[in-house]
């Protein structure tokens, strides 16, 4: 019996910015895929993960990022990564979450950026308070000095719901983010796009989730 849906944000009720990487690294003649493969070598203590969590300044990240890029081939500056991190909200998916809270409790877990960071603040227009409002509680990695796939952060979403990790459903467009939800008991939900995800997550739940 399913009590809470828990969201990802970006990639999940936005676009993925896989795109906006793929478009920067052939206009730039990178290597294919040089961003993602950066950002997940040693993903724990990289320089993505250490900015998510607020530990290290913009200039650190910068040049952090630019160093672990070139050990994989190819160096890219991650001030110039930032401002690709923005996409625009689906608003079907946004449409489910409005559906799924009338039914049930509802989080958010988001990776995100301090506040300062270059290509935040477009980013964090996207949280706008129709969407955030329909969550009961919101966990943010910047926050708290926690990210995605620490398994604290889905036991602090776990138990500021009250809910059982069985009876929740967690979508993510990162296979990384999905494993520890599912060792958790959690059914899981990788969002490859909204279509797939809105399907899967009425099978999950029972709802009809494409109606207004």
């Amino acid at each position: 019996m399913i009590e809470a849906v828990i969201w990802d944000f970006g990639g999940v009720l936005t676009s993925s910015p896989f795109e906006a990487f793929a478009r920067f690294e052939t206009e730039r003649g990178l290597p294919i895929d040089i961003i993602r493969r950066t950002n997940a070598a040693n993903h724990f203590e990289n320089a993505w993960a250490k900015f998510e969590r607020a530990e290290i300044d913009l200039d650190t990240f910068d040049e952090l990022f630019a160093e672990e890029s070139r050990a994989l081939g190819a160096e890219v500056r991650g001030r110039d990564v930032l401002p690709l991190l923005s996409g625009s909200l689906r608003p079907e998916m946004v449409n489910a979450l409005k559906i799924v809270k009338q039914n049930y409790k509802t989080g958010c877990i988001t990776n995100n950026l301090p506040a300062n960071a270059i290509g935040s603040a477009s980013g964090r227009t996207l949280y706008i308070a129709e969407v955030m409002a329909l969550f009961d509680h919101v966990i943010e990695s910047a926050k708290i000095g926690l990210r995605k796939p620490d398994p604290k952060i889905y036991q602090m979403m776990i138990e500021a719901l009250g809910v059982d990790p069985k009876a929740c459903v967690y979508l993510d467009d990162l296979g990384v983010n999905l494993k520890p939800a599912r060792e958790m008991g959690m059914a899981t939900i990788k969002v490859v796009s909204a279509e797939q995800a809105i399907a899967e997550l009425e099978d999950a739940t029972g709802l009809s989730l494409r109606g207004a």
